[in-house]
């Protein structure tokens, strides 16, 4: 297929057309609207290519993950966090020497600056982990004036992971009334180190079991990157007017923010709470789901993207039924949890309309039982997707290319003029 034609007010424009490595096919509009005076209208962008790409593959229809052509099973049963986050920043996986040179910078560059866990500790005691992450983030730019991709790329990515790290484990000490943090083990895992810096008591020693360690690895790899969701958008369209790398990234924490992005495993959770204080009755609860007429949600079921299943959930399950047992949790929100998912797996209604558990589920359910506050959720989802997030960022800089400035279809006024105030009626 070398073009597609397009056949407006009489006339005909052909319009090239490009092949996507898994065959998937784009039509090239980027001179349509010099050519014909018209643009094309795709609210939401559900549509559009923005860019093109070779760092995440995403099929929805047959439950495809892909970093760097690997799939997410492939990575989850095999590497650490650490080895996805270097598979997508370089497009490979990392030698040994590689991975304990990018491992020991991790470590290296979790310090936060002076001044910065007093300025923490400024925000309300109940403010929002995410709005501290986001302006912490954002923060760095002014201790870090110089950070400079281009000269050092690694030491700018560990830079902000491991800080990013330092910040969240702060943020929840801040909640549970701890102090300072203690200082990390340079040996540890990403993973271990942030069970470390945040659950450790003031004074004492904290090893987090292989258990915990593992599930909050996987966590962290299966949120690393989704192709160009609202948050990676983000970071490239901040990204694009030139902006420094604290700027773009804090620009990604701002969209996965929302609940219909990185806050849908806070709403699980929420959802739960909702359930049992309507006294618990789930099979109820999906009554009232199934009841177009009655407006309740079912939250973590079925997803945007994946038609048939989320290719992430299957993994989070495991480690899931893992940390459970681990843990032994005695948790009614729990309980609720382990109901909706049986009913969905076996009533024809949510099994016909493939709607399954999916990540969001699963990673509130580990989460809450590894004691994480509900409002903590979208940060630790933060924590996992900054690799992706650098990724595109450092992909976008290696194409150059014009500021991102989409068009719109006007619906205001025509031109009219200024009424003075005493003609206003």
């Amino acid at each position: 297929m070398d073009s597609a034609r397009l056949t407006l007010n009489g006339n005909e424009f052909d319009l090239p057309t490009l092949v996507g490595e898994e065959g998937e096919v784009g039509i090239d509009i980027a001179k349509l609207r010099g050519a014909s005076g018209a643009i094309t209208l795709d609210p939401g962008y559900g549509n559009t290519g923005s860019c093109r790409s070779a760092i995440t593959f995403v099929d929805g229809e047959k439950g495809i993950l892909r970093y760097r052509g690997i799939t997410i099973d492939d990575l989850c049963e095999n590497a650490s966090f650490e080895e996805v986050a270097y598979l997508l920043i370089h497009g490979e996986l990392p030698s040994d020497s590689a991975l304990t040179g990018f491992t020991s910078a991790l470590a290296a560059n979790s310090d936060l600056p002076e001044g910065m866990a007093a300025m923490i500790g400024a925000f309300p005691k109940d403010g929002h982990p995410m709005g501290i992450l986001a302006a912490m983030t954002a923060a760095l730019s002014t201790f870090y004036p110089d950070a400079d991709p281009d000269a050092n790329l690694d030491g700018c990515v560990a830079g902000l992971m491991g800080r990013v790290m330092s910040i969240a484990a702060l943020s929840y000490r801040k909640q549970k009334g701890l102090g300072a943090l203690p200082d990390l083990d340079p040996n540890a895992s990403y993973a271990a180190n942030f069970l470390r810096l945040s659950h450790a008591e003031n004074g004492k020693d904290y090893t987090p079991s292989k258990v915990l360690e593992h599930a909050l690895d996987m966590l962290l790899i299966v949120h690393a990157d989704h192709e160009q969701n609202c948050s990676t958008s983000s970071v490239r369209m901040v990204g694009s007017s030139q902006a420094n790398i604290f700027a773009s990234m804090t620009g990604g924490i701002c969209g996965l923010w929302g609940p219909l992005h990185g806050g849908a495993n806070q709403a699980v959770l929420e959802m739960l709470e909702d359930i049992q204080s309507n006294g618990g009755d789930c099979s109820k609860y999906m009554e009232l789901v199934k009841d177009k007429e009655s407006g309740v949600r079912l939250m973590g079921f079925g997803h945007r993207v994946y038609k048939n299943f989320d290719p992430r959930a299957t993994i989070m399950k495991k480690a899931c039924d893992e940390v459970l047992g681990e843990l032994g949790v005695t948790d009614p929100l729990l309980d609720i949890a382990r109901k909706l998912e049986q009913i969905a797996l076996d009533d024809d209604y949510f099994v016909q309309r493939k709607l399954y558990p999916n990540v969001d589920f699963y990673s509130g359910i580990v989460y809450r039982a590894m004691g994480i506050p509900t409002d903590m959720f979208t940060v630790m989802f933060a924590l996992g997707r900054m690799p992706g997030w650098l990724a595109h960022w450092n992909e976008l800089r290696a194409e150059g290319g014009r500021i991102h400035r989409p068009r719109q279809i006007y619906t205001g006024y025509q031109a009219r003029p200024y009424v003075a105030m005493a003609d206003r009626g």
